[in-house]
């Protein structure tokens, strides 16, 4: 069943949160608990690890803008369809900055429980963005 209460807390996640890098009050969006799942890996980061992954994207990305596309939601579970658009302006994965604008899609899957975020994961395409600016070479 959809939950339009777990998809409103995302939203507001992505819009006051990751959009500005305002962390301040992340504690009303994140669990004390909370994971990220990347590679099929479950990492126990909890608040700290939240702040600090934001704060690192923002500081690859200083002007991110992420736009939700679309949501889907089945019981604690939210799926995010979304755009994100930002300047390359930082070293990231040993990738060195361009300070060209990037623009990718991605998709996030989360688990909401007591109104907070416990559990992260999802994808992104950035393989041809990075590649597009420059960031990637071609042999």
């Amino acid at each position: 069943m959809e939950n339009t209460n777990n998809k409103s807390i995302i939203r507001r996640f992505v819009e006051e949160i990751e959009n500005t890098g305002d962390v301040s009050n992340i504690r009303e969006f994140i669990s004390e608990d909370y994971v990220e799942v990347y590679e099929s890996k479950r990492y126990n980061i909890g608040i700290k690890g939240a702040i600090d992954h934001v704060l690192g994207i923002r500081k690859v990305f200083p002007d991110l803008k992420l736009i939700i596309e679309n949501q889907i939601s089945e019981g604690d579970w939210v799926v995010t369809v979304y755009s994100v658009t930002g300047t390359f302006s930082d070293d990231w994965f040993g990738m060195k900055p361009t300070g060209k604008t990037i623009t990718f899609t991605g998709v996030n899957i989360d688990l909401v429980k007591d109104d907070k975020i416990i559990e992260h994961g999802g994808a992104a395409n950035l393989f041809e963005p990075l590649l597009k600016a420059g960031v990637i070479k071609k042999n």
